[in-house]
């Protein structure tokens, strides 16, 4: 079961706003001037994390800016003072060597607020136009987990000797050791069975794409039944959502009616994505069930409402073992301010009651 507490964290703009590219109340801007302000300004309004997705290309629009993820990450860990990095690592850019040591020198910098979100690909052309390649979807996860599992035993101080399918690694150690913990925490996403079974080998934190509460009950029973390694503690679980609250229904719902319209200006772009998008990602097939506006399931979650009502649904997802909430808003900073004012206190209200 989840603290009593949940944690609240919010989504970088790494690649501009997430509900819809072309609207007049939040110009597209993924600059790291706009990254850090956000950043800073989150952890001034108590929020707990903050993700930085890695992308190297814009998944909408190559003509279009994408702020770089470790470096970002490395820059906001010395900036900030309590808020957690998450930096996403997608496996096949960086050898495991290398990201351990950037993992180990970031978590320094943070003392010890840094995380890794391990995702295994889905956007084609970053790969392919790299010359890097991209692999079937159960071959990306079979690289993912050998390369877990080295970058695991690294940061934890261990010295590793690994033959693999993939990686040859001799007498490989990486000081300085963690000070803060025993290593960085690792989030893992993705909902297929290669998936699941990386998240109940190697994750401390399984992030679960937005949709409806029943459908997550369903994927947090199945993950909590999994066997653990030895010495790991049990999986926590971490939901994606974008939140539309306002002071009533109506107005969150002209709001959401208003981002749909918006989004509709998009759609050419999506349409590239959905093209450029391995449709054997099991998360693509999930936000194909429901109208949806955001990233990773968007409103799906249904967070979309009154105060009171955005409230009682965190709550409720919380009951049922969600522990971190990463957020999405648009426009991004008002709507962080709400939260922050509005929703958070009614949600620790009612789990403190």
């Amino acid at each position: 079961m989840p603290s009593n507490l949940p944690r609240f964290g919010v989504w970088a703009l790494v690649h501009g706003s997430r509900a819809a590219l072309q609207d007049p109340a939040e110009p597209y801007d993924a600059s790291w001037a706009r990254n850090k302000a956000l950043v800073l300004e989150a952890e001034r309004l108590g929020f707990d994390s903050v993700l930085v997705a890695q992308h190297t290309i814009n998944p909408h629009d190559p003509a279009l800016d994408q702020l770089e993820a470790w470096t970002a990450s490395a820059a906001l860990a010395a900036l900030t003072s309590r808020i957690e990095i998450i930096a996403a690592i997608k496996p096949y850019l960086y050898h495991p060597v290398v990201l351990a040591k950037m993992a180990q020198q970031i978590e320094h910098i943070s003392g010890g607020r840094f995380a890794i979100n391990l995702v295994n690909a889905w956007n084609r052309p970053e790969l392919e136009r790299a010359g890097i390649g991209f692999a079937e979807h159960d071959e990306r996860y079979a690289y993912g987990r050998e390369w877990i599992t080295v970058v695991d035993r690294l940061l934890r101080g261990e010295t590793v000797h690994h033959r693999g399918d993939n990686f040859r690694i001799d007498d490989y150690r990486l000081r300085p050791a963690d000070p803060f913990r025993a290593r960085p925490r690792i989030y893992v996403g993705g909902e297929s069975e290669p998936a699941r079974a990386l998240v109940a080998a190697h994750g401390d934190v399984w992030f679960i794409n937005g949709q409806p509460p029943e459908d997550v009950e369903r994927l947090i029973a199945d993950l909590a039944a999994r066997a653990r390694p030895a010495g790991y503690d049990a999986l926590r679980f971490g939901l994606s959502a974008f939140v539309i609250a306002r002071a009533t229904q109506a107005q969150a719902d002209a709001h959401l009616e208003h981002l749909f319209a918006l989004a509709e200006l998009d759609k050419p772009l999506r349409e590239t994505q959905k093209a450029n998008t391995d449709p054997s990602a099991v998360m693509h097939q999930t936000f194909a069930r429901s109208a949806r506006v955001g990233s990773n399931g968007g409103t799906a979650a249904g967070l979309v409402g009154d105060y009171d009502t955005v409230a009682r649904r965190i709550a409720a997802f919380h009951r049922a073992g969600i522990e971190l909430f990463m957020l999405q808003f648009q426009p991004f900073e008002a709507d962080m301010r709400i939260f922050a004012e509005e929703v958070a206190p009614r949600v620790r209200r009612l789990l403190s009651a």
